[in-house]
């Protein structure tokens, strides 16, 4: 059984959706807890998106470059508007990597933004 930790990046068949959703398979951040993470099979995911100067302008969007730790192969938004909870055993493809801790430290206040906490 594969051990899923906050702040890993997954890929994820996010299909189907409905209207503006995020879908296809595409690299998510796990923004769940790890005590959920390792009791529970639903988790809570950040989709990440293709790069683009719009995309980044918006204060809940976090700029991703690639690197070996994180196993993303471009430059990448992570949307946390688009935040949704998947059940792993059923939409996990693969696991890339893992984001470094100022990341997720980035997602972290952007996510307190999108639920005003």
């Amino acid at each position: 059984m594969t051990i899923l930790k906050r702040g890993m990046i997954i890929d994820v068949n996010l299909d189907p959706t409905q209207g503006s959703e995020t879908g296809k398979i595409r690299p998510c951040i796990i923004v769940t807890n790890n005590v959920y993470n390792e009791r529970i099979p639903v988790i809570q995911v950040v989709p990440v998106t293709e790069w683009s100067a719009k995309k980044v302008r918006i204060k809940t969007n976090i700029e991703l470059n690639p690197s070996q730790e994180n196993g993303l192969s471009k430059k990448s938004v992570a949307d946390c508007l688009q935040t949704r909870p998947i059940d792993h055993r059923h939409r996990l493809v693969k696991i890339r990597g893992k984001l470094s801790h100022s990341k997720i430290q980035e997602i972290n206040q952007a996510l307190l933004i999108v639920f005003e906490l």
